[in-house]
């Protein structure tokens, strides 16, 4: 059956909400909770929710990974690479989580969406994918803008957020994991729900042991004795793996830069919400950065598809 374009929009947009509201979902846990225990709690309820989908795959027909006959070179080197990517995700979902609270949920949402930054200057540096005087151009925009919202909008290297720095970390681990994902995973049959469950199996532990030497076992006691805690680990945590499994299945309906172009405008919604949840206040000079982050994105796709198009012909 073919996929329908209009389904893989429609996941598109659900993925635009769920981006939205996820930095103030992490803004808003209780004050005095810790990051690193907000991260591994988020991490715990997400495998609880990639069980589901994973079970079902395991018992049906087309099991994946479970019923791939692969070569022993190949099982060590899919491992090692699932391995490596689920603790740079482990990495980036502290981060993600340090962020939003140092930085503030809306510096933080438009530093994330910088992602196609990072991506450029991995393709380009190690898969060899040379851009042109178009794509270099927006690159240079996206660039100069980060640097505006850096500055709090001054230009001065004085005023340089750290905290802004440090969010640039989240889509730095997302971009690097994910080009060695593509580019090492591609040849193999495992599905979008058992990435998944690797995925958040692997950093989840990983993140756990880092909980209990920084902090003690008692913090990971305290943290699930806390009701109120659990349900914005809960709430981070299902929108988190929705929103992972969303995408999956929406660029399998419709291309990539199309699924990309419909969710760039998520930070707008954080702002919304950071306003009227948080009482977040949002300056001239960040709505000014999103719109030259929005329109640098918007032109690298539309770079890249007419480069393709010019390949194709």
């Amino acid at each position: 059956m073919a996929a329908d374009p209009r389904t893989g929009v429609g996941l598109a947009l659900a993925c635009l909400v769920i981006l939205g509201v996820m930095p103030v979902i992490a803004d808003s846990r209780p004050a005095g909770t810790s990051a690193l225990g907000f991260a591994f709690f988020l991490s715990v309820w997400q495998l609880v929710f990639s069980l589901p989908l994973l079970l079902y795959e395991f018992g049906s027909a087309d099991r994946g990974i479970f019923g791939a006959n692969l070569s022993p070179r190949l099982r060590r080197r899919m491992a090692a690479t699932v391995i490596t990517t689920s603790l740079m995700f482990g990495l980036s979902t502290y981060c993600y989580v340090l962020a939003v609270e140092k930085a503030g949920a809306v510096s933080a949402a438009i530093a994330i969406v910088s992602y196609p930054l990072f991506a450029i200057a991995w393709e380009t540096l190690f898969l060899g994918r040379r851009k042109n005087a178009l794509e270099l151009t927006f690159t240079a925009v996206l660039l100069g803008a980060l640097v505006y919202l850096g500055t709090g909008g001054t230009w001065r290297i004085e005023g340089l957020s750290l905290w802004f720095l440090f969010a640039l970390s989240v889509p730095f681990l997302w971009s690097v994991a994910h080009v060695i994902i593509k580019e090492e995973l591609g040849a193999t049959p495992i599905t979008p729900a058992q990435v998944t469950f690797f995925r958040v199996a692997i950093s989840g532990l990983a993140l756990g042991i880092v909980l209990i030497v920084a902090e003690g076992a008692g913090s990971v006691a305290a943290g699930f004795g806390d009701l109120r805690f659990q349900a914005h680990a809960l709430a981070m945590g299902l929108a988190y793996y929705l929103e992972l499994v969303l995408w999956f299945y929406a660029v399998r309906s419709i291309d990539v830069s199309l699924a990309s172009s419909i969710t760039v405008p998520w930070p707008a919604l954080t702002m919304v919400l950071a306003v009227t949840l948080l009482g977040e206040p949002v300056a001239g000079y960040q709505i000014a950065t999103f719109a030259l982050v929005a329109a640098s994105i918007y032109g690298l796709i539309y770079a890249d598809a007419a480069k393709r198009r010019r390949a194709a012909a």
